[in-house]
């Protein structure tokens, strides 16, 4: 079955017993096989360590061997002035208190060897254990030292012994562990997996666990929570504003046609001032449909940027234009500072579309003197273009959901002068597509400047 598939508590419960038995075999695998070489080569260095303190000893030859003999618990055999003094020789394993030719070849054969110490390992026949003997040369004599390489078979079978009862202890207390360390996890992933299916639906707190990780998880569930009961709220008012926006025409559109048919269409005057009015209601069922249009592909980055290089102050100056009946009929003062000529790059057509949102918002908005200001000036390393009203200004608390479809204050959506109310949307897709800095400032009761920066 695939580990992938199964539960935390089961994951947990496999890894630490897998951990716990794989750290046990290699307890087993040194301290039951290599335990005989590791003694060996133990005793060896520390044969040999001896060796070289017996040797380089400036001390009284015979108290220093007699120490080192019964500190270590080895033999040692001296010939002095034709005499044999033995240190420690009553040793039972000692192979140097007894006449062996076997020993006494190993004798010879050290002593004639090149090096000052040099060491030899053989069998204790008469007790059946091995041994190290060894040579050091001193001072033109040879000192022969002895030490029992201890069998350690029986070490080793109390060792395997003990090493089954911890095995098993182990793998207990791997899976006491497994368990609690699951529990202590999945419980808050349990309760968080519940809630998600909630999510959206309403209100969910997700609360923290003391994991770090998993109390990351909360706060970004939370915050998803959040923003899509926000997303929820304005899909809800989207729904109803579009429906408004459609429905006001429609019925404008339905009305007048009915009057034309059974009133107007005797009377050329009125027939025509009815059959305006149906115009103009299309073209604003008509605007509405293409700037959602406009705005999905924006979003979506359907369509890609054409950038070329053109003059700001003439393509601004040139939807200025479009705004001269209002300036006209309703003593609207649209009011351009700029200089002469900016050359830029961006996607002329998208920009412009920009500019011409930025305008109808803020002729919806702009206070009693109906003043409007597009400002463009020279930055280091850009060009700031921005768009004021003198309207009321906007609540602090409200600047985050302005760029939102038709996002209105205090939720009532009124019909723009202008527009169709999904303007500043399209113009933060379009801005962002760009790469551009945008972005609002605004004083309460003076009124509302929306900006953005094209780099030179």
């Amino acid at each position: 079955m695939n580990i992938k598939n199964k539960s935390i508590n089961f994951q947990t419960i496999g890894y630490l017993i897998i951990f716990s038995t794989t750290i046990l075999l290699v307890l087993w695998f040194f301290q039951i096989l290599f335990l005989r070489v590791f003694y060996e080569r133990y005793q060896i260095k520390t044969m040999h360590k001896i060796s070289q303190e017996i040797q380089k000893s400036d001390e009284d030859i015979l108290t220093k061997l007699e120490e080192i003999a019964y500190e270590n618990d080895i033999c040692i055999e001296l010939d002095l002035n034709a005499e044999t003094l033995g240190f420690n020789t009553k040793m039972p394993t000692c192979v140097l208190s007894g006449s062996s030719s076997l020993i006494e070849n190993y004798k010879y054969k050290l002593s004639n060897m090149e090096g000052d110490i040099n060491t030899l390992k053989l069998v204790n026949k008469k007790y059946e254990v091995k041994g190290l003997l060894s040579a050091i040369k001193k001072d033109n004599q040879v000192i022969f030292a002895y030490a029992n390489l201890e069998d350690v078979h029986a070490t080793s079978v109390v060792l395997r012994n003990q090493l089954i009862y911890i095995t098993l202890l182990a793998i207990i207390i791997s899976c006491l562990i497994a368990l609690f360390l699951s529990k202590r996890l999945t419980k808050p992933i349990i309760e968080i997996t519940k809630k998600a299916k909630k999510l959206g639906t309403r209100n969910i707190e997700f609360k923290k666990s003391g994991i770090t990780e998993i109390d990351e998880l909360a706060d970004n569930l939370n915050y998803a929570n959040e923003e899509i009961l926000k997303i929820d709220e304005l899909r809800r008012d989207l729904m109803a504003n579009v429906s408004h926006d459609l429905k006001t025409p429609l019925t404008m559109i339905k009305a007048y046609a009915e009057m034309i048919r059974d009133f107007s269409y005797k009377d050329k005057d009125k027939r025509n001032n009815h059959l305006q009015i149906i115009i103009d209601e299309t073209d604003r069922l008509n605007m509405l449909v293409n700037d959602i249009l406009l705005l999905s592909k924006a979003q979506a980055n359907v369509e890609n940027l054409k950038i070329e290089e053109y003059d700001l102050v003439k393509e601004v100056n040139s939807i200025l234009k479009k705004y001269e009946i209002m300036k006209e009929t309703e003593d609207y003062k649209l009011i351009l500072t700029a200089p002469k000529k900016v050359k830029i790059k961006a996607d002329k057509n998208k920009l412009n579309q920009v500019i011409y949102n930025l305008i109808n918002n803020a002729i919806n908005y702009t206070g009693k003197n109906k003043d409007v200001n597009i400002i463009i000036s020279e930055q280091n390393s850009s060009y700031l273009v921005e768009v004021k009203d003198s309207g009321k200004g906007i609540k602090k608390q409200e600047l985050d959901y302005i760029w939102d479809k038709y996002y209105k204050n205090e939720k009532n959506h009124q019909r723009n002068v202008v527009g169709t109310g999904i303007g500043l949307s399209i113009v933060k897709a379009i801005l962002e597509q760009h790469h551009f800095i945008y972005g609002v400032k605004t004083v309460l009761n003076k009124g509302t400047t929306f900006y953005f920066e094209i780099p030179k």
